[in-house]
């Protein structure tokens, strides 16, 4: 088998394996994948393209082009689960697939192979790769902008790295075009974001490797780059006209065209609210300090963060020996870099914000496990066996942990512990393998473990988890009584509510549940009603005395009981009209 197709099965599968299995087993979780799935549907229904509505209200979160792919998908195969997050992880499959090439042409093919590996069974990629979000999406065409860059200024490699230390080629107009379309189509997915960060990535990087040398203290080489005529001239190296002009020509059209539709609504939602406003104040409760990503990254990279320490010691000793692979790791870093530093600054911080740098980490990590299994790593011996028992470690207190948590929020799953006998089980094997002196098989060992762990996490023990989300109990109760029901919401809303009743549900206020000539329940026998146990003891005395609790359900992941009210006369038809999962 010729070694790119060897290569390409290799890193394909183990993407496959771990955002495929199972995709759509369990229920959308809320909030954002309802939202964004429900948000498809509607636009579906309505037949319009343009305009993203969720819960017949303007939905301004997020720009359009996850709700085209899911539409897309609905239209071949109804709107469900796995057609909602099909498209996430058929593009992150691309991703994987991106990332390989790039660890090609920067470093080694074998790069690529284990870098491809690590990224699909990292955490949050996994995350991404699995929801009905847009980070798959902007991640993809991201990153696909960042690898045109790559193979058109950057030459093949040699077998023994020695073409990699030249200077990166002038970007072409044809390439330069090519990659800021693509980063039109990521500001489609995210807003601009997709235009801003990917350049500044490219920006980081040419200002540090066409710098001339000049022996200097560290303080002055770490400003060299931005001296104002480098500075510049690094600028327009990079064609900022064709820039705008690529990027605009294929993002402007779709914005321009929703904001004369909502008469600018959308427009100030998304640019203002869902922008600005996150960029300068903490939203939701989502802040934190300047350690919140390098620990967000430590997890969500996990497994292969166990490895940051050698290969960062690693990475060090590289780039002062002036390795071969130089610019490779200086433009993996830099795309670390950009990422980690830009939304370090940004007052709203949320994990999946930098997840698309986990490509790069990737590179960084395949790298270095590259190197390690060669018996050429530039660190300690000690460093890697203290990765492999930071992961048995893992291991071990999952065994405790899980069951735990079980105990609390779902009840009948601690059995789900055991899926910490993989990293326990992998890391004891990896110790057994370095003492025979095969590095090789024991980097094998860990990625095989890494990917079992991964698919059995969300393709098994997502789903089990999902057993424990029954609020649909109060959506079936409502189908079974009523084809055309107005539905409400007192004290809690979940869009999941929305998603699965196929219905609006309306956000209500006191005074719209206990005014009895022309409340909520005045409307007729098909209103309906989903509070909590607590609010309802709020209301109960001023309500309608035709209305009574009609079913209940726990309310997941919280201490307390959901409720659906209605009129007495709703409980004579107990037929499942419409049954709902």
């Amino acid at each position: 088998m010729p070694r790119l197709l060897r290569d390409y099965v290799i890193v394909s599968t183990a993407a496959v394996v771990v955002f495929f299995v199972n995709l759509g087993g369990p229920r959308l979780w809320d909030r954002d994948e309802p939202r964004n799935a429900g948000c498809a549907r509607e636009m579906l229904i309505a037949g319009d393209w343009v305009t993203p509505v969720f819960n017949a209200e303007l939905r301004t979160h997020k720009p359009v082009l996850l709700y085209w792919f899911m539409m897309t998908a609905y239209s071949v195969g109804g709107a469900n689960e796995f057609t909602a997050r099909f498209w996430s992880a058929a593009l992150a499959v691309g991703t994987v697939l991106i990332t390989y090439h790039l660890g090609r042409r920067l470093f080694h093919a074998r790069v690529g192979v284990w870098a491809g590996v690590a990224l699909a069974s990292a955490l949050m990629f996994d995350v991404a790769a699995r929801a009905a979000t847009p980070d798959s999406v902007l991640i993809f065409f991201s990153a696909l902008a960042l690898l045109v860059y790559v193979l058109a200024t950057h030459q093949t490699p040699a077998e023994d790295g020695a073409a990699h230390d030249a200077i990166p080629a002038p970007l072409s107009w044809r390439a330069a075009v090519l990659m800021y379309g693509l980063m039109g189509v990521a500001m489609l997915a995210k807003g601009p974001v997709g235009l801003v960060l990917p350049t500044a990535v490219v920006g980081m990087y040419l200002l540090i490797v066409t710098l001339p040398p000049k022996e200097a203290p560290w303080w002055l080489q770490m400003v060299r780059p931005f001296a104002p005529l480098h500075f510049l001239r690094t600028c327009w190296r990079m064609r900022p006209i064709t820039a705008l002009a690529a990027s605009l020509a294929v993002a402007l059209p779709w914005y321009v065209w929703v904001h004369v539709r909502t008469d600018g609504a959308w427009t100030e939602g998304f640019f203002f609210t869902h922008n600005l406003s996150r960029a300068t104040a903490p939203m939701e409760g989502h802040d934190g300090s300047v350690l919140f990503y390098p620990l967000a990254v430590m997890v969500g990279f996990f497994p292969w963060s166990v490895f940051t320490v050698p290969l960062l010691i690693d990475l060090t000793a590289r780039l002062r020996r002036g390795d071969p692979c130089r610019h490779g790791y200086v433009f993996a870093a830099c795309w670390v870099g950009v990422y980690l530093g830009l939304f370090s600054l940004v007052q709203t911080k949320l994990p999946s914000y930098v997840t698309p740098m986990y490509p790069a980490l990737a590179l960084l990590v395949g790298s270095f496990i590259y190197h390690w299994t060669r018996g050429a790593a530039l660190v300690s011996h000690v460093w890697p066996r203290a990765s492999f028992a930071v992961f048995g470690a893992v291991g071990l207190t999952t065994l405790v942990a899980i069951p735990l948590a079980a105990r609390q929020f779902a009840p009948g799953e601690e059995f789900l512990g055991v899926l910490g006998l993989v990293p326990l089980a992998a890391a004891v094997a990896c110790f057994l393998l370095i003492q025979r002196g095969n590095h090789l098989a024991a980097a094998q060992v860990f990625a095989v473990s890494a990917v079992v762990l991964m698919a059995a996490a969300f393709g098994y023990g997502a789903a089990r988890a999902d057993r424990h989300q029954q609020s649909h109990q109060l959506l079936e109760a409502i189908a079974a009584r009523s084809e055309h029901p107005h539905i409400g919401a007192f004290g809690c809303l979940e869009p999941s509510w929305v998603f699965y009743s196929g219905h609006p549900v309306r956000e209500l206020e006191l005074e719209q549940l206990t005014d009895q000539e022309r409340g909520f329940f005045s409307r007729g026998s098909d209103v309906f009603v989903i509070t909590t146990r607590e609010r309802l003891e709020e209301l109960q005395a001023a309500l309608p005395d035709t209305v009574r609790v009609l079913a209940e359900a726990p309310y997941f992941m919280r201490n307390q009981q959901l409720v659906l009210l209605g009129h007495a006369n709703a409980l004579a038809d107990e037929r499942m009209q419409n049954p709902l999962r």
